[in-house]
C-alpha cells in the first residue's frame, strides 16, 4: 500500500495550467493598473473601474452556477479560458491601433470580468476534486503559492515590459498564455456527474437550486461570517490600491520600480508561508486562533503601512504576505471541505458575488475619499475599519467560525 500522492496526473495539469494563466494575469493587471492613472490622473477614475464589475460579477455567477452544480465543470473552465485569452489579443491590437477611451476600458472591463467571474466559479469549483483526499492542505497551500511567486518573477518584468514594449503587446501576451492554459487543461481526465437529465432546463428549475442554496446559506452563520469579513477586507484592499498607485506615482522620492519591490516584498511573503504550510501541519483546533490573529496583524500593518520609511514598508509587506497565505490555505481548505460538492459551484458563486458587491461599493468610499485627504491617512482608515469588522463578525460568532475551520478529512491509501 502506497500512500496518496498530490501530484496526480490531473492536479499537475491543472497546476501548470494556472501557472500560465498566473503568469499572464500578473504582468497584465500590472501595466492596466498605471494604465487608468497615467491616461486619466485620478484614483477615482481607477476606482470606477472596480465598482463597475459588480454587474458581470453579480449576474455571470448567478446564471452559470445553477448550471455548473448540474453538469461537468472542465468544459466550462476550458471554454472560459479560451475566450478570456481571444479577448486579452483583441484588446491588445485596439490600443495598438486607437487611441484610449476611457468608456471603451469601462466597457472592455465589463466583458473581461463577465470571464473572469465564469472562469473562477469553474476553477473553484473543480479544483477540490482534483486533490487526492487526505492532500486538501497541501494542495491549497500550491494554490497559495503559485501566484505570489509568480508576483516575485513578473512584477519586476512586468515594470521593464511596461516602458519597453507597452501596455498592448502585455495584453497580446496575457491572452497568448491564457490559450495555453486552456489548452492544457483540455488533457484533464475527470469522471464528472451530468444531473441536468433528473429534470428538464428550465426557469422554474434554476429558480429551484438558487433557493436550496440560499437555504443553506441561511442556516450556516459560521460561513456566512467568513464571507462578510473577507468581502469587507477584500473591498478595502481593492480600494487602496489605486491609492497606493497614486502615491508611488506622486510622492517625493518613490518610482514605479520601488511599488514594483514594494508589490514583490509582499509576494515574497506569500511564497514563503505557502512553503512552509505545504510542510507544516496546524492541527484543526488551532485554526481559528491562528486566523483571527493573522487578520489583525494585517489589519493593522495596513493601517501604519504609508507613514513607514520605505525598507520599513518592504518588511511590513513581507510578513503581511507570510501569514495571509497560511490563512487563507486554512480557510480554503476548510471551507470548501465544509461544503457539500452537490453545492460547492452555487455556494462559491455566493461568496463571489458577496465579495464583488462589498469590494465595488468600498472601492468607490475609498477612491473618493482619496481624492480629499492624504493617501497616507486614507490607508490608516482602510486598516483600522478593517480591524473592527473583524471583531464584530469573526470574533463575535467565533463559535460557528471555528466549528468550520474543525473541518477535516481523513487521508487515505492507495495501491
Amino acid at each position: 500500500m502506497a500512500k496518496t500522492t498530490l501530484w496526480t496526473k490531473n492536479y499537475t495539469l491543472l497546476t501548470v495550467a494556472t501557472i500560465l494563466g498566473a503568469a499572464g494575469a500578473v504582468a497584465g493587471n500590472f501595466a492596466l493598473s498605471f494604465l487608468v492613472f497615467d491616461e486619466t490622473g485620478s484614483p477615482f477614475a481607477a476606482a470606477l473601474i472596480f465598482a463597475i464589475q459588480v454587474i458581470p460579477g453579480f449576474l455571470v455567477p448567478l446564471i452559470a452556477a445553477p448550471w455548473m452544480d448540474r453538469l461537468p465543470r472542465k468544459p466550462f473552465l476550458v471554454l472560459g479560458d479560451a475566450i478570456n485569452g481571444a479577448f486579452y489579443i483583441l484588446g491588445g491590437l485596439w490600443l495598438m491601433f486607437f487611441p484610449f477611451s476611457y468608456l471603451g476600458y469601462l466597457a472592455f472591463s465589463l466583458l473581461l470580468t463577465s470571464l473572469s467571474s465564469f472562469d473562477r466559479l469553474a476553477f473553484n469549483s473543480l479544483y477540490p476534486m482534483l486533490i487526492p483526499a487526505g492532500m486538501e492542505q497541501k494542495g491549497y497551500a500550491i494554490a497559495g503559492i503559485l501566484y505570489p511567486v509568480l508576483e516575485v518573477v513578473m512584477m519586476p518584468l512586468a515594470a521593464v515590459l511596461l516602458d519597453t514594449i507597452g501596455v498592448a503587446w502585455i495584453l497580446i501576451l496575457q491572452g497568448a498564455l491564457s490559450l495555453l492554459a486552456a489548452f492544457t487543461e483540455n488533457f484533464i481526465r475527470i469522471k464528472e456527474e451530468n444531473r441536468l437529465h433528473e429534470d428538464a432546463p428550465s426557469l422554474k428549475l434554476w429558480a429551484r437550486d438558487i433557493k436550496e442554496a440560499v437555504r443553506y446559506l441561511k442556516g450556516e452563520r459560521g460561513l456566512r461570517s467568513i464571507y462578510s469579513y473577507c468581502a469587507f477586507s477584500g473591498g478595502m484592499m481593492m480600494g487602496y490600491t489605486p491609492v497606493l498607485v497614486a502615491f508611488f506615482r506622486t510622492a517625493a522620492g518613490m518610482t514605479t520600480a520601488m511599488y514594483s519591490l514594494f508589490t514583490v516584498a509582499e509576494f515574497a511573503g506569500r511564497a514563503l508561508g505557502g512553503v512552509l504550510h505545504y510542510n507544516i501541519n496546524i492541527p484543526p483546533k488551532k485554526r481559528f486562533g491562528f486566523v483571527f490573529s493573522v487578520y489583525n496583524t494585517y489589519d493593522s500593518m495596513d493601517a501604519c503601512l504609508l507613514w513607514l520609511p520605505y525598507p520599513l514598508m518592504l518588511v511590513n509587506r513581507a510578513l503581511c504576505g507570510f501569514l495571509a497565505t497560511n490563512s487563507a490555505t486554512l480557510r480554503q481548505t476548510a471551507v470548501q471541505q465544509y461544503i457539500p460538492e452537490a453545492l460547492r459551484a452555487r455556494i462559491n458563486a455566493f461568496e463571489g458575488m458577496i465579495n464583488l458587491a462589498v469590494s465595488s461599493v468600498l472601492a468607490l468610499i475609498v477612491g473618493a475619499i482619496a481624492e480629499m485627504i492624504d493617501y497616507r491617512l486614507c490607508m490608516t482608515l482602510c486598516g483600522a475599519a478593517s480591524l473592527a469588522f473583524c471583531w464584530l463578525i469573526i470574533f463575535r460568532n467565533r463559535k460557528d467560525v471555528s466549528q468550520i475551520y474543525l473541518t477535516q478529512k481523513t487521508a487515505v491509501e492507495t495501491e
